[in-house]
C-alpha cells in the first residue's frame, strides 16, 4: 500500500461515528414525513383537488416475452412490464422541511389507484395487482412500475400458414371511471421492445398505441382506452424444413412415373408410393396446424399435390393400357396418327432408334391384295408337263400363305408398335404437363417464405 493509505484509514474511523446518526437522521424525516402525508389520507377516493377534473393517467408497456400463442383457443400469453404515472394532490410536500428529502418508495396498496384493466381478458381469474412499490415524489407525481402476465383474447388467422402474420390487440382502460373522472393516455408511439427476449417461433414487428374513446350502451358517458397491437410474423423455417420441403421433393418425384419404362412394371408402384408418403405428411400437418375456418396455404398445397399424383397415377393405368395393346387390337386412328404420332411426336422428339430427331415414320402402307388361287397371275412355269404344273400350283399356294400370313403378322406387330409409340408419346406429353404443374405450384408457395 502507498504512503496515503493510514492517512486513509485514519480519516475513515474518525468518519465512522457520524455515519449511523446521518442515517439514523435520513430515516426519522422518511418516518416523519409518512406519518404526515398518510395522516388524513385515504386510497378510497380519486386524489385532485376538484371533483369535476380529470385525473391524467399516463401508461406506458414493455414487452419482455411472448409466452404462449394457442392457436387452437386463440389466447396470447404475454409477460409485460406495465408502468402507471398519475398526479396525487393530497401527496406533496416541501422537500426543504424533510432535510432535502424529494422521493419516498411506499407500498402500493397504501395510496390510490387507478382501476385500469385489460378489457380483452382470457383468463376466468379475477384480476389481481401486483404487489409492488410507488415512488412518491414531493410535486405529488406517482409512478407505479409492476410486471404482469396477461392472457388477452387475440383472433388468429392462419390461411397463410406458415407464412402468416398475427395481429392481436391488448385493451388497457379504466373499469368504473368515465372520462369525465379519468383520462388514460399512452407515453410514445408504443411498447417498448428494448428487453424484449427473442421468441423461437415469433418475430415480433412492433407494438404500436392507440387512444381510443367509445361509448358503451351500459353507459352515456365516454370511456377512453389504449390500445397495444402485436404485430407478429411466424418464423416459418422449421415448418419448411419439417414438412413443405418434403413434399415439394415429392411433388417433384411424382411426375417422372411417366418417364419409367411400361416394362418395368413399376409406374403404377410409384405413384401409388408417392400417394402414401403425401398422406403420411398431411396427417403430420394436420397435427401441428391450428384448426381453422379456411384451410391454410400449405393445406392448399398439400390437397392439389395429392390430386395431381391421384391424376397422374390414373393417366398412367391408361397409357399402360394403350402401351399393352395386343396384336388383335384396332389400327391407331386416322387423326391420333396425324396428330399424335405425327405433330406431337415431332415436337416431343419421340423417335425410334435409329430415327433422327424431328422426323417421323411415315404412316404405313396397307398390305398388298393375297394372289388368287389357282395360281393366276403367276409367272409362266418353264415346266409343261401336267404333273409338273400340278406341283407347282400346290408350291406356289403354299408360299402364298406363307406370305399372306407373315404380312398379317407383319401388320399386327406395326399395329402393337405404333399403339406402344402412342403411349411413349402420351408419356412424354404428360410428364412435361405435370413436371411443370409441381413446379409452379412449389415456386408459388416456396415465394411466400421470402
Amino acid at each position: 500500500m502507498g504512503p496515503q493509505s493510514p492517512r486513509l484509514s485514519l480519516g475513515l474511523l474518525l468518519l465512522l461515528p457520524f455515519l449511523p446518526e446521518c442515517s439514523g437522521a435520513e430515516g426519522r424525516l422518511a418516518h416523519k414525513l409518512f406519518r404526515d402525508l398518510f395522516a388524513n389520507y385515504t386510497s378510497a377516493l380519486r386524489p385532485v383537488a376538484d371533483t369535476d377534473q380529470a385525473l391524467n393517467v399516463t401508461l406506458e408497456v414493455t414487452l419482455s416475452q411472448i409466452i404462449d400463442m394457442d392457436e387452437r383457443n386463440q389466447v396470447l400469453t404475454l409477460y409485460l412490464w406495465i408502468r402507471q404515472e398519475w398526479t396525487d394532490a393530497y401527496l406533496r410536500w416541501d422537500p426543504d422541511a424533510y432535510g432535502g428529502l424529494d422521493a419516498i418508495r411506499i407500498p402500493s396498496s397504501l395510496v390510490w389507484r387507478p382501476d385500469i384493466v385489460l378489457y380483452n381478458k382470457a383468463d376466468a381469474q379475477p384480476p389481481a395487482s401486483a404487489s409492488t412499490n410507488v415512488v412518491l415524489r414531493h410535486d405529488g407525481a406517482v409512478r407505479w412500475d409492476a410486471p404482469a402476465i396477461t392472457r388477452s383474447s387475440c383472433r388468429v388467422d392462419v390461411s397463410a400458414f406458415p407464412f402468416d402474420a398475427q395481429r392481436c390487440g391488448l385493451t388497457f382502460g379504466s373499469w368504473t371511471h368515465g372520462g369525465h373522472q379519468l383520462d388514460v393516455r399512452p407515453r410514445g408511439a408504443g411498447a417498448s421492445l428494448a428487453d424484449f427476449v427473442e421468441n423461437v417461433e415469433w418475430r415480433v414487428l412492433g407494438m404500436p398505441a392507440r387512444r381510443r374513446v367509445l361509448t358503451y350502451g351500459c353507459c352515456s358517458e365516454p370511456y377512453p382506452d389504449v390500445t397495444f397491437t402485436l404485430l407478429l410474423r411466424r418464423r416459418a423455417a422449421a415448418y419448411v424444413c419439417n414438412l413443405l420441403l418434403p413434399c415439394v421433393l415429392i411433388s417433384l418425384l411424382a411426375p417422372l412415373a411417366f418417364h419409367l419404362p411400361a416394362d418395368s412394371g413399376e409406374k403404377v408402384s410409384l405413384g401409388v408410393t408417392v400417394l402414401l408418403a403425401l398422406t403420411v405428411f398431411q396427417l403430420l400437418l394436420a397435427e401441428s396446424m391450428p384448426p381453422a375456418e379456411s384451410v391454410p396455404l400449405i393445406g392448399k398445397y398439400y390437397m392439389a399435390t395429392m390430386t395431381m399424383v391421384t391424376f397422374s397415377t390414373a393417366l398412367t393405368i391408361l397409357i399402360m393400357n394403350l402401351h399393352y395393346c395386343g396384336p388383335s387390337a384396332h389400327p391407331v386412328p386416322a387423326w391420333a396418327r396425324a396428330l399424335l404420332l405425327g405433330r406431337l411426336a415431332r415436337g416431343l422428339c419421340v423417335r425410334e432408334r435409329g430415327e433422327p430427331c424431328g422426323q417421323s415414320r411415315p404412316p404405313e402402307s396397307p398390305p398388298s391384295p393375297q394372289p388368287p388361287e389357282g395360281g393366276a397371275g403367276l409367272p409362266a412355269s418353264p415346266c409343261r408337263e401336267p404333273q409338273c404344273l400340278c406341283h407347282q400350283e400346290a408350291l406356289l399356294h403354299h408360299v402364298a400363305t406363307i406370305a399372306n400370313t407373315f404380312r398379317s403378322h407383319r401388320a399386327a406387330q406395326r399395329r402393337h408398335e405404333d399403339w406402344k409409340r402412342l403411349a411413349r408419346v402420351m408419356d412424354r406429353f404428360f410428364l412435361g404437363i405435370f413436371f411443370s404443374m409441381a413446379l409452379v405450384m412449389s415456386l408459388l408457395v416456396l415465394v411466400q417464405a421470402l
